[in-house]
């Protein structure tokens, strides 16, 4: 398995460097919600370890306040969820895996797509999406192209489904996409270190939660 510390990662001097104003910048956070890390949440209530989550979302605070002290926009994704718009796709693909109704997470009836831990202020981004991709069926592109931005910080869960087809989908929609390795999490080591490979192959760099907190810090 490769591990996270030996993937190439943007350092603190090179990022202040690459990164612009960060009036230019969206720190995107995805998917800290009750169902997907929370103990009462779904995946807590079946046994999952959350602890790489939490973890993540230490982080993910800590890169909240920097980027509103820096004057970067803070853009917050969620799973929002009901039985009517399920798509079609995913229904399928549950029942051919032999499990009927596993798409049935982030319900917004039940609370499980609430946010866990975190807090959106009045003049953040907030997109409720069906599925991985937070620009696919929403208007993201067009919010952050409305405030001049053109860089991306992505963070969140899990890194190996909405994280990574999120930061896919923000390149080839032509912004420069920045993955904060260790501020996003899976329910997986491999899954977290192999996707977090295949991105910095493919279409960001990656970078720290020290990093990016050193770089804002400067800007601030």
């Amino acid at each position: 398995m490769v591990e996270v510390a030996d993937l190439p990662h943007v350092v603190a001097p090179e990022l202040a460097a690459m990164m612009p104003d960060p009036a230019r910048t969206a720190l995107v956070v995805i998917d800290i919600q009750v169902d997907f890390a929370a103990p009462l949440g779904l995946l807590g209530r079946v046994g999952v370890d959350l602890a790489p989550a939490e973890l993540a979302i230490d982080r993910i605070e800590a890169l909240i306040a920097a980027a509103r002290a820096a004057g970067a926009t803070i853009a917050f994704m969620r799973v929002v969820t009901r039985e009517e718009s399920d798509p079609g796709a995913l229904k399928r693909l549950m029942a051919r895996r032999g499990m009927p109704g596993g798409e049935a997470i982030c319900r917004i009836s039940d609370g499980g797509a609430d946010y866990y831990r975190i807090t959106p202020q009045v003049g953040d981004i907030e997109i409720e999406k069906l599925l991985y991709d937070s620009f696919h069926g929403t208007d993201l592109d067009a919010q952050l192209r409305a405030r001049g931005i053109d860089t991306l910080i992505v963070t969140g869960l899990s890194t190996d489904c909405c994280v990574d087809q999120t930061a896919r989908s923000a390149f080839h929609h032509d912004y420069d996409v920045f993955v904060v390795s260790d501020a996003c999490a899976a329910y997986e080591p491999d899954l977290h270190s192999g996707s977090l490979n295949v991105l910095q192959k493919n279409c960001a760099l990656l970078t720290t939660t020290s990093a990016v907190l050193a770089t804002w810090g400067a800007a601030a």
